[in-house]
């Protein structure tokens, strides 16, 4: 299968979509006692605390904004593929019906779980792979 998308735009959408699974925003009830609290400082101690960054969400959103409705409808096919939604063989199917979802699409894909993996699931049921591209390999 050749992707309308070229697979160096999807593997894009990969990368960034972990960036922005990365952040974590700092929530901190002080009335909960927690296994991550600093005894001496009392800080809350995480790897993944951070700035919540949002330039990575607006990069995302421009990536997904750029693509066309037929690119944008096959990286939500793709997902679907990845979660389970739709076999690989019913990929017209989920073509279609992700076509149907139009510039909705953006939100969809934007608050789904897992956002990266599941795109590299249903891109692997395709023996589509980021391995080469970029910064993935």
């Amino acid at each position: 299968m050749e992707p309308v998308t070229s697979l160096e735009t999807l593997c894009r959408i990969i990368l960034r979509a972990r960036e922005y699974e990365a952040q974590v925003p700092t929530e901190y009830d002080p009335d909960e006692e927690a296994a991550n609290i600093d005894d001496e400082g009392g800080e809350t101690l995480s790897v993944l605390d951070d700035e919540v960054n949002t330039s990575v969400e607006e990069e995302l959103m421009a990536v997904f904004d750029d693509l066309a409705e037929d690119q944008l409808a096959e990286v939500l096919a793709f997902c679907w593929v990845g979660q389970g939604t739709y076999e690989a063989s019913d990929w017209d199917e989920a073509l279609s019906e992700a076509a149907e979802v139009g510039k909705d699409a953006i939100e969809e894909l934007m608050e789904m779980p897992m956002l990266p993996s599941v795109l590299e699931s249903g891109m692997a049921a395709f023996d589509l792979s980021c391995d080469g591209i970029g910064d993935l390999t």
